[in-house]
């Protein structure tokens, strides 16, 4: 059997027994639900959940499990004229869900923000003919479920080709990755960025965490990191991780005022801090 951690949504390889812990889970920068540890398997999760198909964007469709299951987040269908990509994943693939998704046109690769969301990325692969995972290097020990379909890339770029590019962030995990399109919003570009930066509730900010349920801040050295690494690439729209958070219009200049406003804030606890110790 093919083991889901319930409190995150990822798939373990194949064994006769759960393993004995989530190391995803069990990471700082995530936890360990109340009830302790838990699993269930993609065929228990098949019979209790769904997935409904919803466009968020021009030629953007998202994907979201209900009930909520796991973190809850998003997948994103991106539709381009060479295939389609599908931007982060969630744990529940089933029948209906191909169904709907080879009725956009299907998947023609599969890129994934972090670990939190690889979730069943593999089965996804294999339900679309085996294609390509992109994931970065740094993130290669958090891979739960190992398969020939996953392609590591190194460096700070890498181009999937349709004017779509691949941009190592750092910061909430080492291979922290979010996704470029140059095409997207006629030529004027759009970001898809999963949990970094992450858009805030008010919709003209968003904002830097190293763990979002912990509470735990980014340090500033690397949020500036973030903000110089995408300084190269144009967009008026950003695209989070849940349902409708989208930075709509001059995306890139919220990512400058919502770093510089967050970097005040680190300066001001950093001036109270020193007052104290003085």
């Amino acid at each position: 059997m093919t083991c889901l951690c319930v409190t995150c949504g990822t798939q373990f390889s194949p064994a006769d027994h759960p393993p004995e812990r989530c190391p995803i889970c069990q990471d700082e920068r995530q936890f360990v639900g109340l009830q302790g540890q838990q699993w269930t398997t993609l065929e228990k999760l098949q019979k209790s959940h769904r997935n409904t198909i919803y466009q968020e964007g021009e030629g953007i469709w998202g994907v979201l499990t209900v009930p909520q299951f796991g973190i809850g987040q998003r997948a994103l269908l991106m539709r381009t004229a060479q295939g389609n990509i599908l931007w982060d994943c969630v744990s529940l693939i089933n029948p209906d869900t191909v169904d709907l998704i080879n009725a956009l046109g299907g998947i023609s690769a599969v890129a994934i923000s972090h670990p939190h969301y690889y979730t069943s990325m593999v089965e996804w692969s294999r339900a679309f003919g085996g294609v390509p995972i992109y994931l970065h290097e740094e993130d290669r020990e958090w891979v739960q479920r190992p398969d020939p379909v996953i392609r590591f890339w190194k460096g700070e770029t890498y181009s999937l080709g349709q004017g779509l590019t691949l941009i190592r962030l750092g910061g909430h995990f080492p291979g922290f990755q979010v996704l470029h399109s140059a095409q997207a919003e006629n030529g004027r570009g759009a970001l898809f960025t999963g949990d970094q930066p992450q858009v805030c509730p008010d919709k003209r900010y968003v904002s830097f965490m190293y763990s979002y349920p912990n509470f735990v801040p980014l340090d500033a050295a690397s949020v500036r990191r973030i903000v110089s690494a995408l300084e190269p690439f144009s967009f008026t729209k950003l695209y989070g991780a849940w349902p409708g958070f989208v930075v709509q219009g001059d995306a890139k200049e919220a990512v400058r005022r919502s770093a510089d406003r967050y970097l005040r804030a680190l300066e001001s606890v950093a001036l109270v801090e020193n007052r104290v110790t003085q």
